[in-house]
Formats: C-alpha cells, structure tokens, sequence
C-alpha cells in the first residue's frame, strides 16, 4: 500500500529497505519544504509557535508513511528528528545480525531464465544500496564480477566473452551493466524472428536411451521416465498422442509412416542442432548467404558444412548433432577456415565440419577461450585481440554476419 501525497507516491515503511524509505521521505520533505525540522535546529528569525506548527506538519508527514506496526513502535516520539533518530536506530544500525542477513541475500540473487535484466539490476542495487548504508561498500570491479556471477546458465558464453574482453584492465559495472542490457535487446529482436534468428546455446536434457521411433509427442511430462515411455513406439498412449514427423498426422511414429518421406529441412523454421555427447544445443534459422558466417555470444563451436573451406582438414567421428526433426547429423571432421574480410585474412580454428548444417557459424565463446574479444555496439561489431582488430561487421536484420566468405584452397594432386 502506498500513501498519496500529492502526484507522489511513497510506499508505506514496514521495516524493510529502510535506506530506500528514508531517500524518499527526505526528498518529499525538501520537495514541500519542511525539510528544516529534520534538524533540531531551529532557523533564526523563526519564532517558537511557527517552528513547532512546521516540526508537527513533517511528524505528520512522515507517521503516514509508516506502516501500524512500525507506527506503534515510534508513537511517543513527538518530534521529527526524534521519530529520524528512532526509526534509525531500529532499522539502519549496522548490527553483524543485519550484515549477514544482506549479504546472503547478495550471494542467493541470481537471475531467472527469461526474466527482465532490468529488473534483475534493480534487485542488485537495492542490495548494494541497503549494504552501503551499514557501512560495506564494493568497488566497481567487485560490483561488475556480482552482476556477471548473478547472471543463469543460458548467459555463459556472453560471461566468458566479458570476462576475456577486459584483459588487465579492470571491469567497471557501468560497462558490464550496458553490455548485459544490449545482449537483453539482441535476443529479443532475434527472438521475434523464425527465419532469422541468432543462434545461440541452451539446455536440453535427454535420456541415454531413445525409442527407435521418431515422433513428437503432444505429451509432455516432467519426468525422464515419462519422456522416456512417450518415445517408446510400443506404448499404446504414447501411439496416440504422437505427431509424425514425415507426414505430420497423428497417431504413429515416422519409423511406421507409410507416406513417401518428405524434406523437412526446406521449412522456414530454425533448425535445433544438440550434441548427443552432452547438452548443448544450437538453434540457428535458414536464409543466408551461404558464403557468410554469423557470429554469436551463445553458440558452442565454429562450424560448417563446406569441406571446401577446410585447411589442415582432420577428419574423424566426432560425435553427432540432431536437428529440429530429430535427424541424426555427423560431425565428420575438423580444421583450420580461413576467411577473407576487409582486406585481410583472418584464421578460424578447430572449426566443425556438419554437412547437414544450414549456417556457417562464429562462436564468442570459442573466440574468447582463444584470447579474443568481441565487442557489439549498436549495428556494429568487431574482434580484436590485443591492440590488433582483426574483423568487423555490421547487423544484417537480427543477424550479426560478415561481409566476407572463406578462402576456398584449390588442393594439388601429389
């Protein structure tokens, strides 16, 4: 509940953020200049009768920001500055009890999947704030490292991209803050669009065994067994409620579809690529120029489905990806990509050769593991390393590409 004063709104004090409550009443008492009574020093010139109306006109004031329980514990209090005094002693005395109950709420903030990073900052500084105000201060780069250390699971790469970025130079929360606000806005517009949406890593967890059939389920329990009994194509509820994958009817897997199979990889959608080593997955959308690479804060790995753009090429089995519609795809090699952008060439290494892939693609988080930094401001990005820019780039829809293609090594005969 809020009292009203005016157009201005100040929340009802009931014992917590009393920093907070007391910035506000203080700056509404200024504002409606009773302010003077907040000292017990009477203005010269003012007579007796004139400062007790004031001082009686801020008490007022302030017992109806005060919520009951507070309200009772203040109530003899017959002045402002000793009603100040009170409710400072009570609730701003920097008690060890106070402190640790501060700093665990400092340590246990962390940001949910898909919640407001603004939001997120704001519960970060009202905590910094309440410490500050008995007595523990952090410096920038502290406050900057608890911001990044506060972020979830699915902000890692953009973490690892930050943190290698700064060298020896120290972060600033400042920058760490407008660099997380301008991630928040990329996904967003990447996240609007299906056919041109930026990659990135998230969590998908699968069971060590998977059914022989291929279907989605319009089923969705929580539990692995569930998930497990839903792939299974001999389970007579699972039958039922199964989408095919070929066709699209319900009621069988794609394994028992006696419909002529169909490319499903030509859909405008994005594909979903995870590793069947583990549990990253890369979801990357269709329509680009096949000649150009994008280049992502949350995708694992360098790759491509171009063994024409390979250098010191190693093929092997190195695993598996599975895309949207569960089809298996190889990883059958990797090498050096050599890419051809504003005027230089520029060296990509342990990059994935995917046949299947639709997207040729630059990972930050690999990048930074090898000593680069990445910036994006505005349209714009580039990579440096040291006090070398190697590349750049501008925004291509919600896609960050290059405007180069790989170097393409014609291979002599021996």
């Amino acid at each position: 509940m809020a009292a009203d004063e005016g157009k201005m709104k100040i929340e009802k004090f009931d014992g917590a953020d009393f920093g907070f409550w007391k910035m506000q009443i203080e700056d509404y008492l200024y504002q409606k200049k009773l302010y003077q009574p907040l000292s017990e020093n009477k203005p010269e010139g003012m007579n007796d009768e004139d400062w007790t109306l004031l001082d009686r006109q801020a008490l007022g004031v302030i017992r109806l920001t005060l919520s009951r329980n507070v309200a009772f514990n203040i109530a003899k209090e017959k002045t402002t500055a000793g009603l100040m005094a009170a409710l400072s002693s009570m609730y701003e005395k920097p008690s060890a009890s106070n402190k640790v109950h501060l700093m665990r709420r400092l340590f246990n903030l962390r940001m949910t999947e898909g919640a407001s990073v603004a939001q997120h900052l704001n519960e970060l500084n009202t905590v910094t704030t309440q410490l500050s105000s008995v007595g523990i201060e952090f410096d920038e780069e502290v406050r900057a490292l608890i911001l990044l250390s506060s972020l979830p699971e699915s902000w890692n790469a953009t973490v690892t991209a930050v943190s290698s970025s700064s060298g020896s130079n120290k972060l600033t929360f400042d920058d760490v803050r407008d660099l997380v606000l301008s991630e928040e806005i990329r996904r967003r517009e990447s996240g609007e669009s299906s056919t041109s949406s930026v990659l990135h890593t998230e969590s998908r967890g699968r069971n060590s065994t998977r059914g022989n059939g291929r279907g989605r389920s319009n089923y969705r329990g929580r539990s692995k067994d569930r998930r497990s009994k839903s792939r299974n194509p001999n389970n007579s509820h699972s039958s039922k409620t199964v989408e095919c994958w070929n066709c699209g009817k319900i009621g069988h897997y794609k394994n028992q579809c006696k419909s002529a199979s169909k490319d499903h990889e030509a859909k405008a959608e994005a594909n979903v690529t995870s590793t069947s080593g583990g549990d990253d997955a890369l979801i990357c959308s269709l329509e680009s120029n096949e000649e150009s690479w994008v280049l992502d804060s949350g995708a694992s790995f360098h790759a491509t489905s171009q063994k024409q753009f390979f250098e010191r090429y190693v093929p092997g089995n190195l695993g598996k990806v599975y895309l949207g519609n569960d089809q298996p795809c190889a990883i059958i090699g990797k090498g050096v990509v050599k890419i051809k952008l504003n005027g230089s060439v520029w060296e990509l290494k342990d990059v994935r050769h995917i046949p299947d892939l639709r997207k040729n693609l630059i990972s930050v988080g690999q990048l930074a593991s090898e000593g680069y930094t990445t910036i994006f401001h505005g349209d714009d990005w580039k990579i440096s390393k040291g006090a070398m820019m190697v590349a750049r780039g501008k925004k291509n829809g919600t896609l960050f590409m290059t405007a180069g293609g790989a170097v393409q090594l014609q291979l002599q005969q021996k």
